[in-house]
């Protein structure tokens, strides 16, 4: 049987951190936006954007996931942060280079209304105020995405776009993240069950406090 391989295709904000807890509390191995201490043998991969590592294998070997053998789950994949701007999801030809090296991966799309994702974008440190418009990002140019309807049209291009190229395909599930069976419909998807739910990294400070998770620094 081919090993299970997860990727999210999920934009910040859309429940990435609930859905690689959960995956984490069912026994898998989750790489989630940075490796963190201890996560890596040696901690050779300490402190690396999971983003940065997708594509120095990818265009090294042709494998995406070539220095990742360890983790088996990549639930926020993208960085906007100190001068890097990667987003993996958006790149069909990477994306479908995991799918030619590893038979057993799965790509799910955690989605939420884009008005909600974009709310608590603007919420969440500078990342909707300051990052998105200044930072190169697929689909929008620097100097786009300044008002909350234009980062709205981002979003749901990006839906249309994951739609397009994975939404016939076996190996792919959207789930909305305010479904209540949405533990079960992920658990079934991926052959395993999810012994939590929640929410976790909530917006709970405004946009000008605390140290969070990709803060632009």
């Amino acid at each position: 049987m081919s090993r299970l391989r997860v990727v999210n295709l999920g934009l910040p904000k859309s429940g990435t951190t609930t859905l690689g807890k959960a995956l984490a509390r069912a026994g898998l191995s989750v790489a989630d936006w940075k490796v963190h201490e201890g996560q890596s043998r040696g901690d050779a991969l300490k402190d690396e954007f999971v983003g940065t590592i997708l594509y120095r294998g990818y265009y090294g070997t042709g494998d995406p996931l070539a220095e990742m053998d360890e983790f088996d789950a990549f639930t926020e994949i993208s960085t906007i942060s100190k001068g890097l701007s990667i987003w993996p999801q958006f790149d069909y030809p990477l994306l479908s280079a995991i799918e030619k090296h590893h038979s057993g991966a799965k790509f799910i799309l955690s989605a939420r209304p884009a008005k909600d994702v974009v709310d608590s974008m603007m919420r969440w440190s500078n990342l909707g105020s300051r990052r998105l418009p200044n930072y190169s990002v697929p689909g929008l140019p620097v100097g786009f995405g300044t008002s909350t309807d234009e980062l709205e049209r981002w979003v749901n291009g990006h839906y249309e776009f994951v739609r397009k190229a994975f939404g016939d395909q076996e190996n792919f599930l959207e789930y909305r993240t305010d479904d209540p069976d949405a533990p079960k419909i992920i658990g079934d998807f991926l052959g395993i069950e999810l012994p939590w739910w929640g929410r976790s990294n909530e917006n709970k400070n405004s946009a000008s406090e605390g140290a969070v998770k990709g803060k632009d620094e």
